[in-house]
């Protein structure tokens, strides 16, 4: 029997704005940009840094980032020119132990801002408690893919799909702009604060959503949504760890089947920037239904959604559908 999260619930908000957010015009996925502008030139080092960087510098901030559009960021190797132009930047925006050509690149740079999301809210080992399973040769194989993108501490780098995080992490971002650029601390604060209230709703969005389900359970390709199920209740049940290219072995394919049955479980999650494959196996054996849950680390063509908001809006709704929310 597989460890069941402990459940945690989400801060208390008032706020039910609008979710609703254009894409702005400031994104640039053209490093070559960056340092050569008359604004705060901040380079990104994925998606959801460059989301937060663009919501809260405004029109003050020209926006780079590291990551192409459809790359998978994990998998990121920086060219020569890219890690040169980081050091003409006036921040560069990461989250460290995500993508370790980034974080070696930002440790031999010049960037006199540095800002690590990391360090702006608290990051947690979600990996012993989905893979609870498979005996101690598959956990020694596990341990060893977590470290190699966890980090040191083997620590789940998702934090982003978790709004309220996300929000500290904002918040955070915020004060670093303040300080790098104190002639538009205002307009960066006041940005931050609607920020703030946007992610607030959506987090509003999720606790009523999810409150009364038929379960609680549901089956990813890769274990990217901890702290997303962790805040609302519910049991991630990851198919291939932090490997999202791997095979599932049958023990666990057989497994998963089980749990499915005893769970009610209805779909199994796949992801925009991988291949569908081993979802479409364990549905096709375990007669489960497909969809995708967006981890949100790109948007692209195939982006159910036009912006952070926007895709995590309809994750939302992959999830009440998948767990039979009332």
């Amino acid at each position: 029997m597989n460890v069941r999260r402990r459940r945690i619930s989400g801060i208390t908000v008032t706020a039910a704005t609008a979710l609703g957010l254009g894409t702005l015009s400031a994104c640039s996925s053209d490093s070559s940009a960056a340092g050569n502008t008359d604004k705060f030139d901040v380079v990104a080092s994925f998606y959801p840094m460059e989301y937060l960087a663009e919501q809260i510098g405004g029109d003050h901030v020209n926006v780079t980032t590291l990551t192409e559009p459809g790359q998978e960021p994990h998998d990121l190797e920086l060219s020569a020119k890219q890690t040169a132009q980081m050091g003409e930047a006036d921040a560069v925006l990461y989250l460290k132990s995500l993508q370790p050509a980034v974080d070696e690149a930002i440790a031999q740079s010049d960037v006199k801002t540095k800002i690590d999301a990391a360090t702006l809210t608290k990051l947690e080992d979600h990996g012993n408690v989905e893979h609870d399973h498979g005996g101690e040769e598959h956990a020694d194989e596990h341990a060893e893919e977590e470290h190699s993108e966890g980090g040191e501490h083997a620590l789940d780098p998702h934090v982003w799909l978790d709004p309220v995080k996300y929000a500290e992490i904002a918040q955070g971002v915020a004060e670093s702009f303040e300080k790098a650029d104190p002639d538009h601390a205002d307009d960066y604060r006041k940005n931050a604060e609607a920020l703030a209230k946007k992610l607030a709703g959506l987090d509003t969005a999720y606790k009523e959503g999810l409150a009364k389900t038929d379960s609680k359970v549901f089956f990813t390709n890769h274990a990217a949504f901890g702290y997303l199920a962790e805040r609302y209740g519910l049991t991630q049940e990851a198919i291939n760890g932090l490997d999202p290219e791997s095979e599932p072995s049958p023990a666990r394919i057989k497994e998963l089947q089980e749990e499915a049955k005893a769970d009610g479980v209805t779909t199994v999650f796949y992801e925009t920037l991988v291949s569908d494959k081993t979802a479409k196996t364990l549905a096709k054996d375990a007669g489960l239904k497909t969809d995708v849950l967006d981890p949100l680390e790109g948007i692209t063509g195939k982006s159910k959604g036009e912006d952070y908001v926007g895709v995590m809006e309809s994750n939302l709704k992959a999830l009440e559908t998948a767990l039979g929310a009332k």
